[in-house]
């Protein structure tokens, strides 16, 4: 919300809703590091402190749950406060500021599909050429096929936020000194056109098998990334015939699981109600498929 500076109010107030903190900070640069995602995304825009800015900041989905939230308030972000500055973003310079904020202003390792994801919405295929630079191109589900996989997945949060640690480090390094062309990454590049592709199909089964294989790429490159809070989820999917599942993110002792159900629908109630009761940090958080990415509006002050 932007209102006309009368000199007394601060310049930008901070309210991230989801961790009850509000805190004030200089637009341009004096940041108190209370989050300092957004702040590095306020100090990259140069927002200038002419008016009175509020900027309000929740998610439905939890901290360090491995879906790319981050990513997706980052995105968000950064689009109004382009709009702020009188311009609009494409998917891609959101996208690519949004790695840009992770990577050189904070210094953490980043990929980019969650910044991508977040920017363009839809269901995408990534090409990556060189690194950070990749081409998007929209996978044209059919209509009856996109409703079908929306009321089949499933997102269980652990309910321990996911945090990199020095198992994620050491296969970093690992893969470094491996190189582009390491045999380990080559089941996990292979899943991105097998899911593709049974996407265009319709093929369900295919797509389950897609993310199993995924998820014991993942478990190859080192056997810590996938916790066992993972695993029990994963057993009590399979004993309701659920046809894939897929460990997100880096994976490591937090994060999420996704599930992909069979077209039994009260075996998938089941298996969810089992899974919440198995402890108690264990929920399932509903999910849609988003049709677009960034979308940025202004509402007038007169409109109630």
């Amino acid at each position: 919300m932007v209102r006309d500076g009368d000199g007394d109010e601060p310049g930008l107030t901070v309210n991230a809703e989801n961790y009850g903190d509000r805190f004030t900070m200089d637009a341009a640069g004096g940041a108190r590091q209370k989050h300092p995602l957004v702040e590095a995304a306020i100090r990259f825009m140069g927002v200038k402190a002419d008016a009175s800015i509020d900027i309000a900041i929740h998610c439905a989905a939890p901290g360090g749950c491995s879906t790319g939230t981050s990513a997706a308030v980052s995105v968000a972000l950064l689009g109004a406060l382009a709009r702020l500055s009188g311009r609009d973003m494409t998917s891609a310079e959101a996208a690519r500021a949004a790695h840009r904020i992770e990577t050189e202003l904070l210094g953490q390792q980043s990929g980019i599909q969650d910044q991508i994801a977040a920017a363009y919405g839809g269901i995408n295929y990534i090409g990556m050429h060189e690194y950070p630079e990749a081409a998007v191109t929209q996978v044209s589900v059919p209509e009856v096929a996109r409703w079908e996989l929306e009321s089949r997945l499933s997102l269980v949060f652990v309910g321990i936020a996911h945090s990199s640690s020095e198992v994620h480090e050491m296969v970093i390094r690992e893969l470094e000194s491996a190189g582009p062309d390491a045999r380990k990454l080559q089941p996990l590049r292979q899943t991105a056109e097998k899911s593709r592709d049974a996407l265009l199909a319709g093929d369900f089964r295919a797509l389950g098998q897609a993310m199993i294989e995924n998820t014991a790429a993942q478990e190859n490159l080192h056997a810590g990334l996938i916790g066992p809070d993972h695993r029990r989820i994963i057993e009590i999917a399979r004993a309701h015939g659920a046809l894939g599942w897929k460990v997100n993110g880096a994976g490591g002792s937090g994060g999420s699981v996704t599930i992909l159900s069979g077209a039994d629908r009260p075996a998938r109630r089941a298996m969810l109600r089992e899974v919440e009761a198995t402890a108690p940090g264990y929920r399932n958080i509903p999910i849609h498929l988003s049709r677009e990415g960034l979308r940025v509006w202004e509402t007038a002050g007169d409109i109630c």
